[in-house]
């Protein structure tokens, strides 16, 4: 299982690491040609917003299917994705190539995690092989960015694009290999399947709140310490020195999460980081240098960094095996329609109560949702 389980984790670094790059790559680019920051934000929207509309199909498709014929066709969408800014390094060209890479990522992660969740043979090991599987995410945030700048400075932004053209390929070499599970047969007299009849479900519906109520900070925090950086009158370094310290909590918690999975059950570890976020929410306006909105950050990077692989171990027991494709993929489309309209709201939102008070309203949500998160622990085995 744990070669297994490398292979499949180098695959998703590659794969990821494709759209990680093409995403600082493509808003430059369009940068560099006299396009509007709108317009780069809406480049930026599109390697989320396919994931909003495919999520489901593709974890459908998995279901019936499996894991290998979803990475064949995710790892030629990212290719293709590439190779046209390769070939066609325009504004519109770029957009599509966003959407192809973005959906790409979206249905081979699907894949993955259903394929984790199907090896492990209980709990503890569940939550092992997704905290490892978190991992790759972390990583390619770092390499992909690193590779295509380093690129771009010294050979130019086609070359940047032409190696997150071989990016997945590089993947398929690592996950080509891997045995496929057999998928359970759907019962006799079942019916159509309908994403309201998983909603029905009161421990996944559960669940998905509480996922969205963390997703929603991770997206705050990137959305509005930039902002609040700027009111407390903080330079853009120390500002991304900030976010940087972020990331770096996020990615630390996850190696030491294979650590934490044989010692606390999945609700302890959710329960702890919503309380833990929701008080380093409250604090956050209260800083008035870098040094205090680092140590912030760093502790927010810890408590939502570590939730992810629990949140994915708990919906592999609540949901039934046959529809767990399906359950991923609403989940996954609920985080990037998260992260599509949430920055709005934000904004709007900052206008009106000012940035502390969202912070605040965020800190209040959060802290009492975590009674949502400690019934989790009545949840386990349901599905």
């Amino acid at each position: 299982m744990k070669r297994e389980l490398f292979r499949l984790v180098a695959g998703q670094i590659c794969l990821h690491a494709c759209m990680t790059g093409m995403r600082l790559a493509s808003p430059l680019m369009a940068l560099r040609e006299g396009y509007s920051e709108a317009a780069v934000g809406l480049l930026l929207a599109m390697f989320a917003l396919t994931q909003v509309f495919l999520a489901l199909p593709a974890g459908r498709f998995v279901d019936r299917h499996g894991m290998q014929p979803t990475l064949r066709i995710g790892i030629a969408m990212a290719c293709v994705g590439a190779l046209l800014a390769v070939a066609w390094p325009l504004y519109p060209v770029l957009c599509l190539s966003a959407l192809l890479t973005g959906g790409a990522t979206g249905a081979v992660i699907i894949a993955l995690q259903r394929h984790v969740g199907h090896m492990a043979e209980n709990p503890v090991a569940l939550r092992s092989a997704f905290s490892w599987l978190s991992v790759g995410p972390a990583a390619s945030n770092f390499v992909g960015p690193l590779l295509a700048g380093l690129l771009i400075d010294h050979a130019g932004f086609r070359a940047a694009f032409a190696l997150m053209a071989r990016l997945p390929w590089l993947a398929w070499l690592w996950v080509r290999g891997v045995a496929e599970r057999p998928s359970p047969a759907p019962p006799a007299a079942s019916g159509p399947q309908r994403v309201w009849d998983l909603l029905r479900d009161p421990p996944l519906r559960r669940l998905l709140l509480v996922n969205w109520f963390l997703s929603s900070c991770w997206d705050v925090h990137t959305f509005m310490v930039p902002v609040l950086g700027h009111e407390r009158g903080i330079s853009a370094s120390a500002i991304g020195m900030v976010l940087g310290t972020f990331a770096l909590a996020a990615t630390l918690i996850r190696f030491s999460l294979p650590w934490m999975a044989g010692r606390f059950k999945e609700w302890q570890v959710i329960t702890a980081a919503m309380l833990m976020t929701g008080g380093m929410l409250a604090v956050y306006p209260f800083t008035a240098t870098a040094w205090a909105m680092g140590v912030c950050s760093g502790l927010l990077g810890l408590s939502l960094g570590s939730v992810q692989p629990m949140v994915m171990s708990t919906l592999h027991q609540i949901t039934p095996e046959r529809r767990q494709g399906e359950a991923l993929g609403l989940r996954l489309m609920t985080i990037n329609a998260s992260s599509v309209l949430m920055p709005m709201v934000f904004g709007a939102t900052s206008g009106l109560i000012g940035v502390a008070g969202v912070f605040w309203c965020l800190s209040a949500v959060v802290t009492s949702g975590a009674r949502v998160a400690w019934r989790l622990r009545a949840d386990k085995n349901h599905g």
